[in-house]
C-alpha cells in the first residue's frame, strides 16, 4: 500500500461541499493524494466575502481561480464533483484546461457526463 500515490485534483461547483469532503476521504482511503479547493464560498464560507468591495472579490476571485489551475498542473488527474449532472462555467474550464495539459479526468456520475 506504501509507494507511488497518485495525485487528485478535485474540481466541481464548491456549491456540493458534502460531495467534495466524501470524495476527498474516499479517494484518500484508495491511495490517493488529494487536492480540494481552499474554501467552499457557495457552501458555508460566506462571511469570506463579508465587508469586501467589488473589485477586492472580483480579484480575489481570479486568484482563486489560477491557484486552482495551480493545483491541476500539480495533480495526475482531476476528479469532477457533478452532482445531478451539474458542471458551470469554471468547472468546464477547468475541464479544458486539464484536458489540454495531458491530465486525466474522472467524474463523481458518469451518467451525467
Amino acid at each position: 500500500m506504501v509507494g507511488k500515490y497518485k495525485v487528485i485534483t478535485l474540481c466541481g461547483s464548491t456549491r456540493f461541499k458534502d460531495a467534495f469532503m466524501e470524495a476527498q476521504k474516499r479517494l484518500t482511503l484508495e491511495g490517493n493524494i488529494v487536492i480540494s479547493v481552499g474554501l467552499f464560498g457557495h457552501a458555508g464560507d460566506t462571511e469570506v466575502w463579508e465587508g469586501m468591495s467589488e473589485d477586492t472579490v472580483t480579484r480575489t476571485k481570479e486568484m482563486l481561480d489560477d491557484m486552482h489551475k495551480r493545483k491541476i498542473d500539480m495533480a495526475d488527474e482531476i476528479y469532477v464533483i457533478n452532482v445531478g449532472g451539474y458542471i458551470g462555467d469554471s468547472t468546464r474550464s477547468e475541464i479544458a484546461y486539464a484536458r489540454k495539459m495531458g491530465k486525466s479526468v474522472e467524474y463523481l456520475e458518469t451518467d451525467h457526463v
